[in-house]
């Protein structure tokens, strides 16, 4: 059923692909959402990438920090619980 349905839908989208290509080429002159761009345009895009990249590292590198130390104390929890079992008693 899985290929049936793909063996239907792929030509489907590579027809649709071929009819929306021309449309999407047309619009605008070519030039896109923000329009012309020059130099100064390229200039602030390529700071923002600059500003960007080490901003991302930066904040993923703390999150991942912050969930290994939860995991460290999740872990060193269980470890406690369980190494204390004949001291509680019980069955």
């Amino acid at each position: 059923m899985r290929f049936r349905l793909l063996a239907r839908l792929l030509p489907l989208m590579l027809l649709a692909c071929m009819v929306l290509a021309p449309a999407a080429d047309a619009f605008n002159d070519g030039r896109g959402f923000y329009g012309a761009t020059n130099d100064k345009v390229v200039t602030d895009a390529g700071f923002i990438l600059i500003v960007f990249f080490p901003t991302f590292i930066f904040c993923m590198s703390m999150l991942q920090r912050h969930l290994e130390k939860r995991k460290q104390a999740r872990k060193a929890a269980a470890k406690s619980q369980l190494g204390n079992a004949f001291l509680r008693g019980g069955w």
